[in-house]
């Protein structure tokens, strides 16, 4: 179900969304308590949200995973013959493993997320389900090095500074985990929580075949070692930064974290990754309007002189992200779990 064009959020709205941004998996009474309501009303307020996909809670494998060996994160451009971009976008949005999936506009018409637990499994996924695919005419595949920032950090930012830390304050404290081999309960754990960040133990622990201990254990390993990151996301046109703007750049070797820390420190940057491809760094940004995404570049040239932007794209549909498959306005339509057991079988 969506919500016609004319849907606002309102106050409190608003408000529940930056709580869930800040405390996704917090309870009622926790939220209900920050925004000063109470717990039966915040929960309500959610439930009518998500029913209408204007705002949902997801999580996906961490890019610290990709950092310590376990897996890659890519970013993977795709040329359609012509009439038959709808086809192949059908086609790889159903894949467990293609994060995110958007038409955007510029050099490529398709524009993937992918996660895979290793080189050789992209690799042959690439190659032989990629490159089999009918209705392709070219891929190009970039690999992240580093991630500086990603979307579980961005805020809608409606809550002022008290109400911002009475939810850090009462968050449950998090150990300096060691990042750990992810083993088969893991992998489901986070293709379940994908669909529903906000899933209890107990429902985790049906779908998975384990007990709701169990399931507490592996999902606070997991959050504790910063493996997972569950995020809350509200539809774009309901953000008022409707207008999704991907910069590829090139930086100095040398110079490229401390250009990366001054990019995400923009209010509209949602992801800030280093790529080993013809260019080093993406930027994804959410902006006002497309006149504003001419002014959001000129503003982050004024900011950060050492970055040259050399290609531009804007979502013309983020048809998957982070999972969820969206509509053409933005609004949430249903899941698809993010698996990377199948592309490591491939």
């Amino acid at each position: 179900m969506t919500q016609d064009s004319g849907q606002v959020l309102d106050a409190l709205d608003q408000a529940l969304v930056h709580a869930l941004q800040i405390a996704p998996r917090a309870g009622w009474a926790r939220i209900g308590a920050a925004l000063g309501v109470d717990p039966v009303t915040v929960a309500r307020r959610w439930a009518r949200l998500t029913r209408a996909g204007a705002a949902w809670v997801s999580c996906h494998p961490a890019p610290l995973v990709a950092e310590s060996g376990q897996g890659c994160l890519a970013f993977v451009e795709v040329d359609c013959a012509n009439g038959r971009l709808p086809g192949v976008a059908r086609e790889l949005t159903a894949e467990p493993h293609v994060a995110a999936v958007e038409h955007v506009s510029g050099g490529r018409d398709l524009l993937l997320t992918v996660f895979a637990p290793h080189l050789p499994a992209l690799t042959r996924w690439v190659t032989h389900r990629l490159g089999a695919l009918d209705g392709i005419v070219a891929t190009r595949t970039h690999l992240a090095s580093t991630v500086y920032a990603e979307g579980s950090k961005w805020r809608l930012r409606a809550l002022d500074s008290a109400r911002i830390a009475r939810l850090t304050e009462s968050a449950p404290a998090r150990a300096d985990a060691p990042v750990f081999a992810l083993t088969d309960l893991d992998l489901a754990l986070l293709a379940e929580l994908s669909v529903d960040g906000r899933a209890s133990h107990r429902v985790l622990a049906e779908r998975c075949g384990t007990s709701p201990d169990t399931v507490r254990r592996r999902v606070n390993k997991l959050f504790a070692a910063g493996m997972a990151h569950t995020r809350c996301e509200v539809a774009r046109p309901l953000s008022e930064w409707p207008v999704s703007l991907i910069l590829w750049g090139r930086v100095a070797p040398g110079e490229l974290r401390g250009v990366a820390e001054q990019i995400t420190g923009a209010r509209e940057v949602r992801l800030c990754a280093g790529v080993v491809g013809r260019h080093n760094l993406k930027v994804i940004a959410w902006v006002r309007s497309l006149d504003d995404a001419q002014r959001f570049e000129v503003r982050l040239a004024e900011r950060v002189p050492a970055l040259t932007v050399v290609d531009r794209a804007v979502a013309l549909w983020p048809m998957k992200l982070n999972g969820q498959l969206l509509d053409e306005r933005g609004y949430r339509i249903r899941a698809v779990p993010i698996d990377v057991r199948g592309v490591a079988s491939a």
